[in-house]
């Protein structure tokens, strides 16, 4: 299994960032009935205000192919569409859970 860990600091007034970072958690939490490589996702919005990240996304799938299908796949962007014109930065680890 690959885990695929993505955080987010997003630009903006943090009542804009927490209605983002909310949209988005809700349509990533509907990507695993839509997407047959993506086992599970986690999604939580940073409820520490003294942290400067503003969302966490955990995936899980098979392989790293998977994850490259899952993030390519048409309603992940349609999900990544609602954070882009928001995006500060971005950090991401993939790795094998075991």
């Amino acid at each position: 299994m690959v885990r695929h860990v993505v955080t987010f600091r997003l630009n903006g007034p943090e009542e804009l960032r927490r209605e983002v970072a909310a949209r988005f958690r809700s349509a990533l939490l509907q990507l695993p009935a839509q997407i047959p490589q993506l086992k599970e996702i986690e999604v939580g919005v940073n409820i520490n205000p003294a942290e400067q990240w503003d969302v966490t996304l955990i995936a899980t799938a098979d392989s790293l192919d998977d994850i490259a299908l899952y993030s390519a796949h048409p309603a992940h962007v349609r999900a990544v569409e609602i954070i882009a014109p928001h995006k500060a930065e971005r950090a991401c680890v993939d790795f094998i859970a075991e």
